[in-house]
């Protein structure tokens, strides 16, 4: 089989392979469609993990084998992939904290398309894809969801939902204020997804004209905001801190109403100042940090976007085909990228 491998920063190729056989418990899927996340062109682009290895970690597929012990998929289902590795066995995936899995781990965390950094497990963009534990990793399609519109939720759709869901359950109909497009497609999820789960106003901030010009046809109220970050912006009980920059993340945080919710979508890979603590507690502000529990949140995030409440397509989305992969993996990173095979 033929995998795009990253094989050193800015360079990415397509070397062969051998196909994968499942296990008892896998499965092989032939994926179908793939979207490159937010993440994916820094991890290319900068070599931010150590390569060789097959990149993609959205995927929706086709399953072509099954492991003798696999009983709840068969050959030709369509199928979404949860973009982490995890058992469902251990005492972590018992208590639904999969992406806690004690059976996987990584140092960023056992996924797909991440290499030796992410367990060694495959990449999506590729002729084939080796997923273990099928009965649990495994979510059957049905066949009114399009498969460019579910590769699309494993990863930046659920961490938008991550960020904005569980914060408007415990307070119905609060204002919500997404500042920041680090992660570009993440902020711009986290408006529509907002609006669809019964938000007050939601605000978005940021620097791009284009995103800002989406997030206002999402429905939100934009402020277009360049230069040095203000002490706060107007507060909000839900707050999403997209920025990327300690000076954001500080900004963020001050604009997070006594008692609210703020969650951090961004990577920050370098030192922030410190994290306000004092007033924080002062203040009852709690911090929502860690990465989206993939396997945690499909379902439901699926039969949003299967029900038509929520489009991922109307965040502005490339579409290519596997061929131009190599190619377009790199170009344009602030678009979401989908590449797609009949």
């Amino acid at each position: 089989m033929k995998q795009l491998v990253f094989q050193s920063p800015g360079v990415l190729g397509w070397e062969e392979a051998e196909d994968p056989r499942p296990g008892a418990n896998d499965a092989v899927i032939r994926p179908l469609a793939v979207a490159r996340c937010d993440l994916d062109p820094q991890m290319a682009g900068a070599g931010l993990f150590p390569g060789p290895y097959a990149v993609g970690h959205e995927v929706c597929g086709e399953v072509v084998s099954v492991g003798a012990a696999v009983e709840q998929h068969a050959v030709g289902e369509r199928v979404v992939v949860p973009f982490q590795v995890s058992c469902g066995a251990c005492a972590a995936c018992r208590d639904a904290r999969y992406a806690a899995c004690h059976t996987h781990r990584a140092p960023a965390g056992a996924a797909f398309g991440f290499g030796a950094a992410g367990g060694g497990h495959g990449g999506a963009v590729a002729d084939r894809l080796l997923v273990p534990h099928a009965d649990h990793l495994l979510y059957r399609l049905p066949a009114s969801l399009d498969s460019v519109k579910a590769c699309l939720v494993p990863d930046n759709v659920l961490d938008a939902y991550r960020a904005v869901a569980p914060p408007l359950a415990r307070y119905p109909g609060a204002d919500v204020l997404i500042v920041g497009g680090a992660g570009p497609s993440i902020g711009l999820y986290a408006v529509g997804l907002a609006g669809v789960l019964g938000a007050g106003a939601v605000r978005y901030v940021d620097s791009d004209p284009g995103r800002c010009e989406q997030a206002e046809r999402l429905g939100a109220q934009v402020t277009h905001h360049s230069g040095a970050w203000p002490k706060r912006f107007d507060r909000a009980l839900v707050t999403v801190e997209n920025t990327a920059d300690a000076d954001g993340f500080g900004c963020v945080i001050a604009s997070t109403e006594d008692y609210g919710i703020c969650t951090p979508v961004a990577i920050h890979f370098a030192p922030t100042t410190p994290v306000p603590l004092l007033s924080m507690y002062t203040r009852g502000v709690t911090m929502v940090l860690g990465r989206a529990d993939s396997r945690r949140h499909l379902a439901e995030v699926l039969r949003l976007v299967d029900a038509g409440r929520f489009d991922p397509l109307e965040v502005e989305t490339g579409i290519a085909d596997f061929d131009s992969a190599a190619e377009a993996w790199l170009e344009d990173p602030g678009r979401k990228l989908v590449l797609s095979r009949s």
